[in-house]
């Protein structure tokens, strides 16, 4: 499984990957956000499937950029990414079928290329349509979605800082990692802020941000005993 989340704000776009990779009883690490750049056009690509799938239709796109991105907008690009995974469904899909693997592989798309007004955020999925991610729908997660989607829908707004929305990406993450045996670190973040073409992106281990991770199960503890429970008078009485 994994976790992958794309966020979208005025000022820009955070993405945040995990790196596990599983196969049977066999566990690995694996990059699975990529990045594109020629100097004024910037994309990342964030997938989740199985990995064969991957790293096929990534390499058919790295082919199609390697030497600069020819497309104007993002969903242009999107729409290219798009026809690479129906390329190696029809190479593969019935192969995988026959092995017992359903063809799978949904993506997270988001950049700025030079005729976009603004920065950009897609879901892709396997069929190879898509949907643009607009302002009042903040974030898209790909893979194991359940567990953080709590915080995401409670304190990201528009109007977020790409800091804080950095901090609430991470918590999301944490929340799926401790309720899920495979998501699970390193993670891989970027970053983009809005016109200036380039992506940061690091990678960040467990030892980093286990004392981001303490102090909020601290603080939820905290907050829990600061909820008012005379409301739980009645569940106490029998009737």
């Amino acid at each position: 499984m994994t976790y992958c989340l794309g966020i979208k704000l005025k000022n820009g776009l955070v993405g945040i990957s995990d790196t596990r990779i599983s196969a049977g009883t066999n566990v690995t690490t694996r990059k699975k956000v990529s990045v594109h750049e020629d100097g004024k056009n910037s994309l990342f690509i964030m997938t989740s499937g199985l990995r064969s799938v991957r790293d096929k239709a990534i390499t058919y796109f790295r082919e199609l950029v390697s030497d600069g991105i020819p497309y104007n907008k993002l969903y242009e690009a999107v729409n290219a990414f798009g026809e690479q995974i129906k390329r190696v469904a029809k190479e593969d899909e019935a192969e995988l079928a026959a092995s017992g693997y359903k063809f799978n592989l949904n993506a997270i798309v988001g950049g700025q290329l030079k005729d976009d007004k603004e920065h950009k955020l897609f879901l892709l999925y396997s069929e190879g349509n898509w949907i643009e991610m607009a302002m009042g729908s903040q974030y898209a997660i790909i893979g194991n979605s359940g567990q953080g989607k709590a915080i995401l829908n409670r304190v990201l707004d528009e109007n977020t800082s790409i800091k804080q929305a950095l901090k609430a990406g991470f918590l999301s993450f944490d929340s799926t990692r401790v309720s899920s045996n495979d998501v699970e670190f390193p993670i891989d973040v970027v970053i983009y802020e809005k016109d200036t073409f380039k992506i940061i992106e690091n990678r960040y281990e467990h030892e980093e941000l286990k004392p981001v991770s303490d102090e909020w199960a601290k603080k939820l503890h905290e907050a829990l005993e600061d909820v008012p429970d005379g409301w739980m008078e009645k569940a106490f009485k029998t009737t």
